[in-house]
């Protein structure tokens, strides 16, 4: 029974959690089982196999943790580095921010690179740092791949070159948690040691998964990590994994099957063909916002996302009302502005298993909402710069072709 119930389906278009599919849905609608059984751990198998190929790598090692995004932080952090390590961590929004202040409560040395909320990461200042650090006392690079509090995503790509260039040894640390699996990414070819994601982004399914990749680099560096871990620590998985049973603790089985599902639904659309999908639904997300007269939070094109949009509101306006009258008059949720942009932006998640009618209802829900909040707009100029973008560029359905 719903707490607050409203005919039809809620619009659900914050930038996670996200939709979950029917597929999905079905999946975990199962009993419970022991996981000690033959069953789990041949499930576990595929997926352990299966996961590295959303993170584009043949030499990571997976682990699937019964957690959510901040765990996998702190898996992150905890299996590579000691009290005390320097790290280098880009302040660029709420969650970047977040991540900081677990490193910090975790007891490293952050050095933190703050740039204007919907900015990027300042890499010029990375290279500085990089350059000037002829000791290698800096033992990782954190960043957050896309800032989903300002709709930023950093050049990951770039970052590992200015590695490189400077020849420096420290780990590359990666939030991919609104990322993979929506955006481009490649944990091989950018020499990525840690990559991690949540359940309830891009992969469609509830919180309460959070998938860590480790490069041999990284489980290297487990190896002499002083951070004091128990429930995240990698050797116990690896402990079991070479048992053949894979669970060091009980597993979230549902949330396993419902993996399975999910990665299926990806494979079969092709990843590559995924990615092209959030690009295309935030390529008309933006051209609504344009045809609307407000302006993106992201300060330059090259740091678009394409899971969340950011759109900032004007002065006289709070973007909260937005939000609150949509939810409560058309059954939409959209995302609050977080903590500097509180009041001043509010967000579009497209992310996930997530089609171009969909996105339209919510591009006319928010036209709606912004009519009823005084804004000047005039109904239907997003809807239709978004249509007809879609209505150009939206390709076949492959398998009903």
């Amino acid at each position: 029974m719903d707490y607050f119930y409203g005919p039809g389906r809620n619009h659900l278009f914050v930038p996670g959690p996200v939709n979950i599919p029917d597929q999905v849905i079905r999946a975990m609608n199962r009993n419970n089982e022991d996981y000690r059984s033959p069953a789990i751990p041949a499930l576990t198998k595929t997926l352990l196999e299966d996961v590295k190929k959303i993170f584009k790598t043949t030499t990571g090692t997976p682990f699937l943790i019964p957690t959510t995004g901040t765990g996998a932080w702190e898996s992150a952090l905890t299996n590579t580095l000691s009290p005390g390590d320097r790290t280098i961590s880009f302040l660029i929004g709420q969650f970047s921010l977040l991540w900081i202040d677990q490193q910090q409560r975790l007891g490293f040395n952050v050095d933190i690179v703050e740039s204007e909320w919907g900015q990027g990461a300042n890499l010029d200042i990375l290279a500085s740092k990089l350059a000037a650090d002829t000791a290698h006392t800096i033992k990782a690079v954190c960043i957050v791949h896309n800032e989903t509090a300002t709709g930023v995503t950093n050049n990951l790509a770039k970052v590992r070159k200015i590695l490189d260039d400077y020849r420096h040894p420290a780990l590359f640390l990666v939030d991919g948690v609104s990322s993979i699996c929506a955006l481009d990414f490649r944990m091989d070819e950018w020499g990525i040691d840690v990559a991690l994601t949540g359940s309830q982004k891009a992969l469609s399914l509830p919180t309460g998964m959070g998938i860590v990749c480790a490069s041999p680099k990284a489980l290297e560096a487990s190896k002499t990590a002083k951070s004091f871990r128990v429930f995240f620590d990698w050797n116990d998985y690896l402990k079991f994994y070479k048992l053949g049973n894979y669970w060091p603790y009980t597993p979230s089985i549902h949330l396993l099957y419902g993996l399975r599902a999910a990665l299926d639904l990806i494979f079969e659309e092709g990843l590559d063909n995924v990615i092209a999908r959030h690009n295309r639904l935030a390529t008309g997300t933006r051209l609504a916002v344009e045809a609307w007269g407000l302006k993106n939070c992201t300060q330059k094109e090259e740091w678009f996302s394409d899971t969340v949009t950011a759109i900032v509101v004007p002065p006289y306006m709070d973007s909260s009302e937005i939000v609150r009258r949509g939810w409560k008059r058309y059954n939409l949720s959209l995302g609050l502005g977080l903590n500097k942009v509180a009041g001043k932006v509010f967000r579009i998640g497209h992310l996930g298993n997530l089609n171009e009618l969909q996105l339209l209802g919510c591009l006319a829900g928010v036209e709606m909402v912004l009519k009823d909040v005084g804004y000047p707009i005039k109904l239907g100029s997003g809807v239709g710069a978004a249509s007809a973008y879609f209505q150009n560029n939206t390709p076949l359905i492959a398998s009903r072709i």
